[in-house]
C-alpha cells in the first residue's frame, strides 16, 4: 500500500490565508494515495502594487552627487551567514561603506576570528557589529541568533548566505553522508536563514532584501574538479530564490542570488590546485580569477535603495566564464 504526506487546507483557511500577513500553519496527514483528490491546496498570493516599494525619492535641492550617493543607499541591520569567511568580510565592509547602521555576522567559528572581527570594528567604529558562533543547519541555533539580532541591533533589513562547504569527489565514490552534508549546509542552511530572518521582517512589517550567495556550477558543470553534491546544492539556491520572489513580495521582502566565477581565496589556492587554477584561467574569456572585492558590487546593488524592483534575479560575476 502507497502513502503519502498530504497539507489539507479548508477553503475558509485558504481565504484567510490570502488577508493575512501570518500564513495558517495547515495540518499534515498520512493517509492513502486514493485520498489524493480530495485534498485542497494552499494558495500563493502576490504582492500588491505597494509590496515592493521604490526608493525615496532625492530632495529638490539634492546635488547630483548627493543623489548618486543615495541611489545606492544601504541602510538598516544586516545578517550575514559565513560572515567571517574572506568573501562575507568583503561584502560586510562594502555595505558597511555605504551606510549599513548594524551587522551581525554568523559563522561556525567566531573566536578564530577575534582579529578579523576587531579591525571591521575599528574601520567602522560608529557602526554596531556583533557576531556568533552558529550552525546554519540547525534551525533552533538561527532562529535564536536572529532574536539576539533583534536584540542587539533593533531590527533586520537584510540577510546575505554565505555559509557553505565543498567536497570534491568523483560521484562513484561519495559517500551519501557527505552528499545529505554538503546539501544541508547550502541548500537547507540557506532556506533555515532565510525562513528565520523572514519571519522577522514580516513581524516587523518593514520588507527587506535576502541575497543566497550561489554559483556559476549551478548554471554548468565544471572542469576539471568533480563535485556534483556542490553543483546540486548551488543549483538548488536558484530555485529557491525564484520560490521565495514570489511568496514573499507580498511582504515587501526581495528574494535574489548572486553567482561568482572562480574568486582567488584561501579555498582555491595551494600547489595541489595549481593544474586545476590553470584550466580555470585559460576557460575564460578574462584570462583570470576573480579577486573578492569584484563581487562587492553586485551585493551592494541587491541590498541598496538601487535594487528595489530587483526580485528573482541572479547575478553572475564570473568573468565572462559562462558564455564557455
Amino acid at each position: 500500500m502507497s502513502y503519502a504526506i498530504l497539507e489539507f487546507v479548508d477553503i475558509s483557511a485558504a481565504a484567510k490565508m490570502s488577508q493575512s500577513t501570518a500564513a495558517p500553519q495547515p495540518e499534515l496527514f498520512i493517509t492513502e494515495r486514493k485520498e489524493l483528490p480530495k485534498r485542497v491546496l494552499p494558495l500563493m498570493t502576490l504582492g500588491d502594487g505597494n509590496s515592493l516599494k521604490p526608493a525615496t525619492l532625492s530632495l529638490p535641492t539634492a546635488t547630483s552627487e548627493e543623489r548618486a550617493k543615495q541611489r545606492f543607499n544601504v541602510s538598516g541591520n544586516a545578517v550575514i551567514t559565513g560572515g567571517l569567511g574572506t568573501l562575507g568580510l568583503e561584502g560586510a565592509k562594502a555595505l558597511l561603506q555605504h551606510g549599513l547602521s548594524g551587522l551581525m555576522l554568523l559563522d561556525l567559528n567566531v573566536p578564530a576570528s577575534q582579529g578579523a572581527l576587531g579591525e571591521l570594528r575599528n574601520e567602522f567604529p560608529l557602526a554596531k557589529i556583533e557576531a556568533r558562533t552558529v550552525d546554519v543547519t540547525n534551525e533552533e541555533a538561527v532562529a535564536n541568533a536572529i532574536e539576539e539580532t533583534v536584540e542587539a541591533l533593533g531590527s533586520v533589513n537584510i540577510l546575505l548566505c554565505f555559509a557553505g562547504i565543498v567536497g570534491c569527489i568523483h560521484s562513484l565514490e561519495t559517500p551519501i553522508s557527505q552528499w545529505r552534508k554538503v546539501m544541508d549546509t547550502n541548500a537547507t542552511g540557506s532556506f533555515i536563514c532565510a525562513q528565520a530572518v523572514a519571519k522577522q521582517m514580516v513581524k516587523q512589517g518593514t520588507g527587506g532584501a535576502i541575497t543566497f550567495i550561489s554559483s556559476i556550477s549551478a548554471h554548468r558543470v565544471l572542469y576539471p574538479q568533480p563535485q556534483a553534491a556542490y553543483n546540486v546544492s548551488k543549483a538548488a539556491l536558484l530555485m529557491l530564490k525564484n520560490c521565495l520572489a514570489a511568496e514573499w513580495a507580498r511582504y515587501g521582502i526581495r528574494t535574489n542570488s548572486i553567482s561568482p566565477g572562480y574568486m582567488d581565496t584561501i579555498l582555491n589556492a595551494g600547489d595541489g590546485l595549481a593544474h586545476a587554477r590553470k584550466i580555470w584561467t585559460e576557460r575564460n574569456p578574462s584570462g583570470r580569477m576573480g579577486l573578492p572585492n569584484e563581487l562587492t558590487g553586485a551585493m551592494v546593488l541587491l541590498s541598496s535603495d538601487a535594487g528595489t524592483y530587483i526580485n528573482g534575479a541572479d547575478i553572475v560575476v564570473d568573468g565572462g566564464g559562462i558564455v564557455f
